[in-house]
């Protein structure tokens, strides 16, 4: 009797089991079929390395980016640091309309200010609507300037079928976009700002008592996604747009339009793990998208499209018009000029077949679960992570301040402490050189090493300490460093 019972019994659990499994392989067919049967629905995948389109579909569909105009915001403001207008510690303002934006905010009141630096994250993480204000006018005198300077610079970027009205992304019928354009720019963020890109890796931080988590659930879930941006509102949809890398390859993804958050997170999941191991693992790559206004756009990128033909899915396509930031207001608006007249790269090069999308029988794939760490309380720190796929050198030697060379094998293991990058090698290492002298025995057993990132003209060298066995010495070295006035950020090797 017993026997039976007991085989009754695994009977039917192993019946829940099969149940189970088949509910979310339906789940995760429902939402690629629905992406396809969505007339909202658009999406590409584009090796980063070297510009082919692996899959698309209703690419150049203009589309309302939500919440992804704030890549946009943070090229700016990257491009801001570049060039010294401003700094990380740099203060920006809260007006009474940049304070009452609504959710998400960060609620900064009236009056009050936040740094570079906490501004770049709460856009990473919080997607904050108050924070993406604030940077518009601390950038551009008023969020109608800022939105024009981001325009251009869209144009510069080849981004043709796209304009910006606001630095958030809030509803407003002439703001759009196209999801071949928001891989255009997520390719450019990765190539023009290696130095900054580990900021979209954030998976929380501290911004006084809050603990703010990062919105993106793929981070941490789905091998390689390091960013880079979510977005939604009820006009556009469930909008995702995607970096990863590993194994030597790299994609940048868009998915928009998608009906709900988890189709949404699935269709991207689906889309990663098919045509990741796709892409191409050739060592270097080209820079795809050049920062100079008269760059020429890749073929496969730039489709055959015109700013005045009608949009395949009736949306109106807006014309690209309007005055130019005025070059006087603080000498910002100098460097967003609009492309000269006859610009290749808002030209037609070539004329995209599409991929054929993703088959709905495609292997089921996993609905990908909310990230379940935040960093931990460190008062005021903030501690974003970075990419660790790019670690190409490192050093085994001891922490000697005349012995700091790159060798060819990484840290193993543990945490780093990044104290800055610089263009060149020697530079890199005068800044390891500096922060041993000054942190004393906060590094004294620490490992300093270079990491080369990038290739070419574009190439970087990130100065990074290694050693430390898990994330409470970093943070703790990090923050000690700090008050010796020495930035840095903490990150798993």
């Amino acid at each position: 009797m017993h026997k039976v019972f007991g085989s009754s019994n695994f009977a039917a659990a192993l019946r829940r089991l099969v149940l189970a499994a088949f509910a979310v392989f339906v789940t995760i067919v429902a939402a690629v079929s629905t992406a396809q049967a969505n007339p909202k629905y658009a999406g590409i995948v584009i090796d980063a390395k070297t510009g082919k389109v692996l899959y698309s579909e209703n690419a150049d569909s203009l589309r309302y980016p939500a919440s992804l105009t704030k890549m946009m915001t943070l090229y700016m403001v990257f491009e801001a640091l570049e060039a010294g207008r401003v700094s990380l510690n740099s203060k920006i303002p809260f007006s009474a309309n940049a304070a009452k934006e609504p959710p998400s905010k960060l609620g900064v009141g009236t009056g009050r200010s936040i740094t570079v630096e906490q501004a770049i994250l709460a856009l990473v993480t919080r997607s904050a609507n108050d924070v993406a204000t604030a940077v518009a006018e601390h950038l551009g005198g008023s969020e109608q300037r800022f939105a024009q300077m981001m325009t251009s610079k869209a144009r510069g970027l080849g981004m043709t079928k796209t304009t910006y009205r606001n630095a958030h992304g809030l509803p407003n019928t002439a703001q759009m976009t196209t999801a071949r354009d928001q891989a255009r720019l997520g390719i450019a963020l990765r190539q023009h700002f290696p130095q900054y890109y580990g900021y979209f890796s954030t998976r929380g931080f501290r911004f006084g008592k809050q603990t703010i988590g990062n919105h993106n659930r793929l981070l941490g879930q789905v091998r390689g996604v390091d960013g880079i941006k979510t977005g939604y509102t009820r006009a556009a949809g469930y909008n995702l747009a995607t970096s990863a890398e590993a194994g030597g390859r790299s994609i940048v993804a868009v998915v928009l339009g998608a009906t709900s958050g988890a189709r949404r997170n699935a269709q991207m999941t689906n889309l990663v793990q098919r045509y990741l191991p796709a892409a191409s693992s050739a060592r270097g790559g080209s820079n795809l998208i050049a920062k100079n206004d008269t760059s020429v756009a890749p073929a496969e990128i730039q489709a055959t499209t015109s700013a005045s033909a009608p949009a395949s899915d009736g949306l109106p396509n807006l014309p690209h018009t309007g005055p130019l930031p005025d070059p006087r207001y603080n000498g910002v608006a100098q460097a967003y000029a609009a492309p000269a007249p006859g610009n290749a790269a808002s030209a037609a090069l070539d004329t995209l077949r599409p991929v054929a999308p993703a088959a709905a029988s495609a292997a089921p794939v996993p609905v990908p679960q909310p990230a379940p760490a935040y960093l931990p309380n460190q008062g005021a720190a903030l501690q974003p992570t970075t990419p660790t796929q790019s670690i190409a050198a490192a050093t085994t030697t001891p922490p000697d301040v005349d012995a700091i060379t790159t060798a060819s094998t990484p840290p193993s293991a543990g945490w780093v402490v990044q104290i800055g990058t610089s263009p060149d090698k020697d530079m890199a290492m005068d800044l390891l050189r500096d922060a041993q002298e000054k942190g004393g025995k906060v590094l004294r057993s620490a490992t300093p090493f270079t990491v080369a990132f990038g290739d070419g003209a574009s190439q970087v060298y990130r100065a990074r300490f290694g050693g430390f066995d898990d994330q409470k010495d970093a943070v703790n070295a990090c923050n000690a460093l700090k008050k010796k006035g020495i930035r840095c950020w903490a990150a798993a090797q």
